[in-house]
């Protein structure tokens, strides 16, 4: 192996970041500094406070520092969300306006301080993975494009952007030793991405040619949105009203609506947003729950929220019932869930999903008998609706998994060491 790397692949997700190296044939996995020792896998979360200046750290590092002082924190996770959002402007940082370029470098920044020099330029192509569809209500993949080249820009001379499920079909074919015809199915935080792609046999010139994608923004954050929306903002004041002047009117679902949003739940501290709550609660007919929603988001409890949720999702991914528990900002919830009730929450976005497989199948030509393998890749592919989603249309002998949170890096970077890399670019 050369000392300089032909290619730097590098899966910026939604809620891990991970990053792959290429040299030759073959591609290995950066292994990132954490406090439990080496790992590739990189939370995408920043955590800042403010020591004689503002401080902050990144990944596994950030929820260790969130954890050990969170009130003096501010946590920001799942940004990469607002990546196509015209409405995101700034996130505001202990009166620090950040916009979502300077976040995204900083983060970039922290993930190579961990890499023990891996990523410190070295590579003579960097491959940035990008969702074939980008989150958010009216996503504007122009504005996402140039707040991307502002983050990857200076990693290396050459930045190419290649769909994330591409990346994974790549990681994928490496495993094959026969021709096949292959559906990928990348399941993340903030979107779901499908591609389709023809293998060639070992040694081909051309080993996997795309046929058709797709893509939805919804995804694992989307599914924890439907656990808060049912068990924690009842709690919060939603579906209540309050008193204007002689009248009595809903509570507006814009604030329920951030606060379920893990990218902007962090973003509602500030004093704007809090003083329309304080206002809001002193009118509502119910003052002790917009009081509770203000002592979460001033508490910055948002990060033990968010864990309580995953945890629940794990939980019910190995089990029939499971318990949701959070204490915390004077919030306290235990309740009982059954999957088959979380199956029932999730069920519009699961609709949408499999539109979003249809449409790829449909753009690449290809029926869904014409399918040899399915490859299942993203953390969100292991909830079991999902992975019953593709057993019953394909057939449970045609899925295959495996490096759910690592096929894409690995695969970013094979596609690197290509002759034509402009070729896969998107």
């Amino acid at each position: 192996m050369t000392d300089t790397p032909l290619a730097l692949g590098l899966d910026f997700g939604t809620t891990n970041s991970v990053a792959a190296l290429a040299r030759g044939d073959g591609a290995d996995l950066v292994m990132l500094d954490a406090p439990d020792g080496p790992d590739p896998v990189f939370r995408s979360a920043l955590c800042f406070w403010d020591d004689a200046g503002l401080q902050s750290e990144g990944g596994p590092w950030a929820i260790r520092e969130y954890l050990d002082f969170p009130e003096g924190s501010r946590f920001i996770q799942s940004f990469k969300s607002v990546a196509a959002s015209a409405s995101f402007e700034h996130a505001t940082v202990f009166d620090r306006r950040m916009r979502f370029e300077d976040i995204g470098r900083l983060f970039v920044a922290k993930m190579a301080a961990r890499a023990g020099g891996a990523l410190d330029g070295r590579a003579r192509r960097v491959i940035v993975g990008r969702p074939v569809a980008y989150a958010g209500a009216r996503p504007d993949e122009a504005l996402a494009r140039t707040r991307y080249d502002a983050v990857f820009g200076a990693l290396g001379a050459e930045v190419h952007y290649v769909y994330e499920p591409v990346g994974a079909a790549f990681s994928y074919a490496a495993r094959l030793t026969h021709a096949a015809t292959i559906l990928v199915a990348d399941f993340g935080g903030g979107t779901s991405d499908f591609s389709v792609v023809r293998v060639d046999v070992p040694g081909a010139g051309q080993r996997c040619t795309p046929l058709g994608h797709a893509g939805v923004g919804i995804a694992g954050d989307r599914f924890d949105q439907r656990i808060v929306d049912r068990l924690v903002m009842p709690l919060l004041g939603k579906g209540g009203s309050y008193r204007s002047f002689d009248k009595v009117l809903e509570i507006p679902g814009g604030y329920f609506a951030d606060f379920a949003d893990w990218s902007r739940l962090a973003l509602m501290r500030n004093r704007r947003t809090l003083a329309e709550l304080d206002k809001l609660r002193r009118a509502a007919l119910d003052p002790e729950a917009i009081g509770r929603m203000i002592a979460v988001i001033e508490q910055e409890a948002g990060y033990s929220l968010y864990d309580a949720v995953g945890r629940l999702k794990r939980a019910l991914s190995q089990a029939e019932v499971a318990q949701f528990r959070f204490d915390g900002a004077g919030l306290r919830i235990a309740a009982e869930v059954k999957r088959a009730e979380f199956e029932a929450w999730i069920a519009p976005d699961i609709i949408r999903i499999e539109a979003a497989v249809d449409q790829a199948l449909a753009a690449a030509g290809v029926a869904a008998a014409g399918i040899d393998r399915v490859f299942l890749t993203g953390g969100t592919s292991l909830t079991p609706r999902i992975r019953r989603l593709f057993d019953d249309r394909f057939g449970a002998e045609r899925i295959a998994t495996g490096g759910e949170l690592t096929s894409i890096a690995h695969g970013l970077a094979l596609i690197g060491t290509q002759d034509d890399v402009a070729a896969w670019a998107s």
